[in-house]
């Protein structure tokens, strides 16, 4: 992380902050004082939070695992951001359109309207997020159609290597299991479901203790729940997983770690109050916030000597 002099609401030498720090991809900035550390998490839709960065510590054997779903979990994250791309394309009327690279650490691991908000404001300046959004839904309900009835992108949903032995150990140790995800009900389920079918595993609702995922799109015409504005990098989907989901006290959250890929992930986890597990092949480097990370891991098997 880089240090900077101030942000939107703070001033290092004013109020008492000692220094701000941000990471590459600018998507939260640390707030220090000499007995606290704040952290703001910023909004490309206009709704900034600011949340306390408490000091973590993980004993095992865990009691509780909260496992991240896109990436770590099921290997999708470049479907998704290919999803991205062909709703930004639709903006433009350019089908030949295609992303940059240097887009990835803005458009995976957050909300969708996070990503769109971005593509639009990079690519389509003045476009409507509305208009994006129904693009965008239009295009994923007919991939999740095509690819349930075995058709379709067949590499969009591959689980993680050893995801089944893994999951297993866990089960077999007595550890509670949460997977959450910032991922809106209607694309998240069809990815576990895929996985979980690709591995013999049965119905992934009965196996997690708990799943939560961003919740109901909302759309005209239909009800939503509240998705867009509050998942990852902040703190809720994380915590309500462990104490409502896992009946986990959060006092007893020294007992419980996150395992994620994506620097919105490490965030959250680590806002949550859980010691964080970082895997490779996300974004979290490229965003420059590996040091929130408490532990590595190349992969899942290396996972179980941490925490059991």
């Amino acid at each position: 992380m880089r240090a900077i002099e101030s942000s939107e609401f703070f001033t290092v030498g004013k109020d008492g902050v000692k220094a701000i720090l941000t990471p590459d991809d600018r998507k939260i900035d640390l707030i220090q004082f000499e007995d606290k550390t704040l952290c703001c998490v910023k909004s490309g839709l206009g709704y900034p939070a600011i949340y306390p960065l408490r000091e973590t510590r993980f004993e095992p054997k865990a009691e509780a695992i909260l496992m991240d779903l896109d990436g770590t979990s099921v290997h999708s994250e470049q479907f998704w951001m290919w999803v991205i791309e062909q709703t930004t394309a639709r903006l433009l009327g350019k089908s030949d359109f295609k992303r940059e690279q240097e887009d990835e650490p803005f458009i995976s691991g957050h909300s969708v309207s996070e990503h769109l908000q971005y593509m639009i404001d990079k690519y389509c300046p003045g476009g409507a997020l509305a208009e994006a959004r129904k693009y965008y839904f239009e295009i994923v309900n007919h991939e999740m159609a095509e690819i349930m009835a075995g058709c379709g992108k067949q590499d969009a949903f591959t689980p993680a290597p050893h995801l089944k032995e893994f999951l297993l150990t866990l089960k077999k140790e007595g550890v509670k299991i949460g997977l959450v995800t910032s991922g809106l009900y209607e694309k998240a389920m069809p990815e576990i479901v895929s996985a979980f079918r690709q591995l013999d595993m049965g119905d992934p609702v009965d196996f997690y203790d708990s799943i939560i995922t961003a919740g109901q799109a909302l759309r005209p015409g239909q009800t939503g729940t509240l998705g867009e504005l509050e998942p990852k990098p902040h703190p809720w989907l994380y915590a309500e997983v462990a104490k409502v989901g896992l009946n986990m006290p959060f006092e007893r959250r020294h007992k419980v770690i996150g395992v994620e890929d994506s620097s919105a992930g490490v965030v959250s986890i680590r806002l949550a109050g859980f010691s964080c597990i970082g895997v490779s092949g996300g974004n979290i480097d490229k965003a420059g916030i590996g040091e929130l990370c408490d532990y590595r891991a190349e992969g899942l098997m290396e996972i179980l000597d941490i925490i059991l």
